[in-house]
């Protein structure tokens, strides 16, 4: 006769762990698109949650249905879009302007130096990137670029199709600001860097 030998209930693997709740997953995930600077894909969105790409891709249909209002949520004023092949939150059109002055009244201060830097690199090797930005100045520009963009100097042009880059360029309010109709009105460049060419192509205004 022989006896059955079974392993203890602990040792088998839990499946059911293994994947976090939905809601626990949703709200990680929200929390990690309100602080993205860059549209995230799914598979780095997954790796950061450390759960299935196909439970995030659930999670962000849910929260795409739930900024939107659907199945009566409240409607917000972001929404959580898909571009260049990742995710990100996005203020609603309609909300632009209301932002963009909001932004213009709180932040009345001039700009750092550090800032008018980034500002000067954006504005001259339009449309750049912000890693390109940061690989002239040497230093990390991500505050930086935010503060640009939050007082509506600087907006995001496009994203590069093949790396999910954005790419920056200057906007019209920069242009008022300085007292000049095009940026083909700023002055050389060369005669302001120490060497005439640091950063910038030599042939570069």
């Amino acid at each position: 006769m022989t006896t059955e030998t079974r392993l203890p209930e602990t040792d088998a693997p839990d499946v059911a762990s293994a994947t976090p709740p939905a809601s626990d997953i949703d709200r990680a995930l929200e929390a990690i698109l309100m602080i993205a600077d860059e549209p995230q894909s799914v598979v780095s969105l997954a790796t950061a949650l450390r759960s299935p790409v196909k439970a995030v891709h659930a999670a962000i249909d849910r929260l795409v249905a739930d900024f939107d209002g659907v199945d009566g949520s409240v409607r917000r004023g972001f929404q959580l879009r898909e571009v260049g092949g990742g995710w990100r939150i996005y203020v609603r059109d309609e909300y632009d302007t209301v932002v963009t002055d909001f932004v213009a009244s709180e932040n009345p201060s001039k700009l750092s130096q550090a800032a008018l830097e980034t500002l000067a690199v954006i504005a001259y090797k339009q449309p750049i990137t912000r890693g390109a930005v940061a690989s002239i100045r040497a230093v990390n520009v991500d505050s930086v670029v935010r503060t640009l963009a939050g007082r509506g100097l600087i907006t995001e042009l496009f994203t590069d199709s093949e790396t999910g880059a954005i790419n920056y360029g200057t906007t019209d309010v920069l242009l008022q600001q300085l007292g000049i109709n095009s940026i083909d009105e700023l002055p050389p460049i060369s005669p302001l860097l120490a060497d005439g060419t640091e950063g910038f192509d030599s042939d570069f205004r």
